[in-house]
């Protein structure tokens, strides 16, 4: 359908303020963080801030993206060239290098149909007003209970689209409804997953997950960037983005750095709850949680950064628990260990866009 004239303007009139809210969401957040790190360790070197400011704008072709660098520099305590902005990873990178293939991360019911691996807890899927099996095979309601209930006590329900730890539900047997999935809408069901002892040293409800972080390059190489371990809080039934503690894992020998973050950025060298200290602790499978991430990646090369997350159970199986295609969010990873991406030259992605 053609547009007319004044369609046009209307779409990138609100194309233009939707972006410039996200901006503007994406400064006050970094400069809300560059706060807490400063009241903790000290006003930066305004030399350093200053690189981040001229690397923004030469660079990356906007002091928008300035804000993330600064939060970068004060937690590093120096500047280094080749990090990348959240807020220029959501809008260059992310379109650019994923697209719509991106976008299927969403559509839970597929994983198990792109990946066809057992290291996913996937048993059944919603979608479209079916019930059907990780092997496609439909289930009518009356039966689903059986079916999913054969292999587990416990079941964990994820909303199409769900993130930040949002739209998850966990049933038993008693309490589980095909009505109420039904009500809820399109979804994966999964085995509730009992996680490796080490981690329920920390919280023993939720279920920690490694976030990797994995990119394919121009020659179809794949690799780890990144990976950090996100914990949730002892009261809290799984981990929510606004409660949890992110511990950088070290990429050469799956060991925990010293030190852990709160949401708001604020250190930690233990637990809040539990006061299990990081220091010293090496993730169990860690070399078989990378060995499946690029396995998986493998499978879908066309979504060239993914974020996967991961955990390792009380049998030492690795799990997936799900995968994130489209704004993975790497100002974690950036800051903690990064440049992670220097190499890729995702700097210039915007003046081809």
């Amino acid at each position: 359908m053609m547009l007319s004239g004044v369609e046009r303007v209307v779409r990138r009139s609100a194309k233009r303020v939707s972006l410039y809210r996200f901006h503007l969401d994406h400064g006050a957040q970094a400069r809300k963080v560059l706060q807490v790190l400063e009241d903790k360790h000290g006003k930066t070197d305004p030399a350093n801030l200053r690189l981040a400011d001229v690397y923004a704008r030469d660079v990356f072709g906007d002091p928008v993206y300035a804000p993330w660098l600064r939060v970068y520099t004060a937690f590093r305590g120096t500047f280094k060239e080749g990090w990348i902005p959240d807020n220029y990873y959501a809008i260059v990178v992310v379109p650019h290098m994923k697209g719509l293939y991106g976008k299927i991360a969403n559509l839970k019911p597929i994983s198990q149909q792109l990946f066809d691996d057992d290291a996913l807890p996937d048993i059944a899927y919603f979608a479209n007003g079916l019930f059907f099996t990780d092997k496609s095979v439909v289930v009518p309601e009356r039966d689903l209970k059986e079916v999913v209930f054969e292999h587990a006590e416990r079941v964990v329900f994820k909303l199409e689209g769900s993130a930040q730890g949002n739209g998850v539900h966990f049933f038993d047997k008693a309490s589980f409804d095909p009505a109420r999935l039904r009500s809820l809408g399109n979804g994966v069901i999964q085995t509730f997953i009992v996680q490796h002892p080490l981690f329920s040293a920390f919280a023993s409800k939720p279920v920690a997950t490694l976030r990797f972080t994995t990119v394919v390059d121009d020659s179809g190489r794949i690799s780890v960037r990144a990976c950090f371990l996100r914990l949730g809080r002892v009261d809290d039934t799984h981990v929510l983005i606004d409660r949890e503690i992110c511990v950088a894992v070290k990429l050469e020998t799956g060991e925990l750095c010293d030190e852990g973050y709160m949401s708001d950025w604020s250190a930690v060298g233990a637990h809040p709850d539990s006061g299990v200290r990081f220091a010293g602790i090496k993730i169990p499978q860690f070399e078989q949680c990378v060995a499946t991430v690029l396995r998986l990646h493998r499978k879908i090369p066309f979504a060239r950064c993914v974020g996967w997350d991961v955990t390792v159970d009380a049998n030492e199986r690795v799990q997936v628990m799900e995968w994130n295609g489209e704004h993975n969010d790497v100002k974690f990873s950036e800051a903690t260990q990064g440049p992670c991406f220097s190499d890729l030259k995702w700097e210039r992605l915007w003046a081809v866009r």
